[in-house]
């Protein structure tokens, strides 16, 4: 346990952060499992709807540094390439 005043308040900051990154990274996951659901069904209309809901929350991610930017580019890339080939084919 910290006596220094300022470790204590730096101790909370880092916990609210840790809560909030914890939340992102898990949605991210949630919404790239989700969209892999809906691409295995074919369903087109849904894979759409969820890879623009994931791009804007990896975006955000990459906005606030919890994950990587080369992260979020290589995700992105990879998701509206596999979206791609199941319109052409």
């Amino acid at each position: 346990m910290p006596n220094i005043k300022s470790q204590i308040k730096r101790d909370r900051q880092n916990l609210k952060r840790e809560e909030k990154n914890r939340s992102l990274k898990s949605k991210i996951k949630t919404l790239s499992n989700k969209f892999k659901k809906a691409i295995d069904e074919k369903n087109l209309e849904e894979a759409q709807k969820t890879l623009d809901e994931y791009f804007k929350t990896l975006d955000k991610a990459a906005k606030t540094n919890t994950v990587h930017k080369n992260y979020v580019a290589n995700k992105k890339s990879k998701a509206a390439g596999v979206l791609n080939t199941l319109k052409a084919g």
